[in-house]
């Protein structure tokens, strides 16, 4: 039986590629952060299927024994200090995970387990402040520490391909939300908010920047994408979106209008949530994707917000019945 292996599996992105390796039949192992409270609410439904191990980013020696234990066919690193605002707050600890992290996984997998195929899942903040539409050769302006970080993981993947030490490719993903997002996160913010708001549990929504735009994926098309590129016969930098952009505006008022809501009633603006440089628009050209490896988005945008909307009036309706 393969095995893959992935950190960060009990986010949002990692969840769904626990799942997908397990439909391929995969051995799939994860490297689970020691918390006092349980973290596995998205992979509970897979848990007993699933081999965990307590390690961390920031802790090479749990790296190293994992790997070495596991000697597995892939390895994906999903594992980050993945909210941009607060990487202004924690720069270091951003950079520690983000990018050092991304340095102990490769150096692990260079002595331990060679043959393993490595993908590091980067971001479209690569951009910054660079145009869109944005491709693989679109030029890198990093906007924060989180950025930052993440360029620095980048490189270094392209550095251990380059140099002929491992199968390292990097996915470059433009946004990428589900049910199972955060709920600091902005898209997962607003559904929440509205839906609890619509069944009289909430009054107001307050956000920050709504003139934002981004090219919105739902996660299980970004893990499909990433297995892609997994088991692609060669390694390389791939860029993961649907070419299509929205604001954080638009976003709002499709969630509030199919709640029949007028956003506006609701919604107010606080300068706390303003990022101090902001990147304004980003759009993934996943050209190279689609025509090497045949990807294709199964959910459009209109599909994904109807999705979080469901699964948070589900929520909110489990609330009122408890309240």
């Amino acid at each position: 039986m393969k095995k893959a292996c992935i950190t960060g599996i009990t986010g949002q992105t990692g969840s769904y590629l626990a799942e997908l390796f397990l439909e391929k039949g995969y051995e799939t192992h994860g490297l689970v952060r020691r918390s006092s409270s349980f973290n596995t609410g998205r992979i509970d439904h897979i848990y007993n299927d699933l081999h965990l191990t307590y390690g961390d980013l920031s802790d090479y020696g749990s790296i190293c024994n994992w790997i070495g234990a596991v000697k597995p066919d892939i390895l994906i690193n999903c594992g980050a200090q993945s909210h941009v605002r607060v990487s202004f707050d924690i720069p270091e600890y951003t950079m520690d995970i983000g990018a050092t992290g991304v340095i102990r996984c490769l150096e692990a997998l260079s002595k331990f387990s060679p043959e393993t195929h490595f993908v590091q899942c980067s971001t479209s903040e690569l951009w910054g402040s660079s145009p869109p539409p944005q491709n693989e050769q679109t030029p890198f302006h990093p906007r924060s520490p989180y950025a930052a970080a993440k360029i620095a993981g980048f490189w270094s993947t392209v550095n251990y391909r380059e140099s002929g030490k491992l199968f390292a490719a990097n996915s470059i993903s433009t946004n990428h939300e589900s049910g199972r997002r955060g709920e600091t996160f902005v898209t997962r913010k607003i559904t929440r908010a509205a839906t609890r708001i619509k069944l009289g549990l909430q009054d107001k929504l307050v956000l920050g920047n709504l003139e934002a735009k981004r090219d919105w994926n739902h996660a299980s098309d970004v893990a499909g994408a990433i297995y892609l590129m997994a088991t692609a016969p060669e390694a390389d930098d791939w860029v993961v979106g649907s070419g299509e952009m929205h604001s954080v505006r638009d976003f709002l008022q499709l969630v509030f209008n199919k709640l029949d809501l007028n956003w506006q009633d609701y919604v107010e603006f606080d300068p706390k949530y303003l990022r101090p440089s902001e990147v304004p628009a980003l759009c993934g050209d996943s050209t190279k994707l689609r025509t090497k490896l045949g990807w294709k988005p199964k959910y459009t945008f209109e599909q994904l917000v109807d999705e979080m909307i469901a699964n948070d009036f589900k929520l909110a309706e489990k609330e009122k019945i408890l309240k």
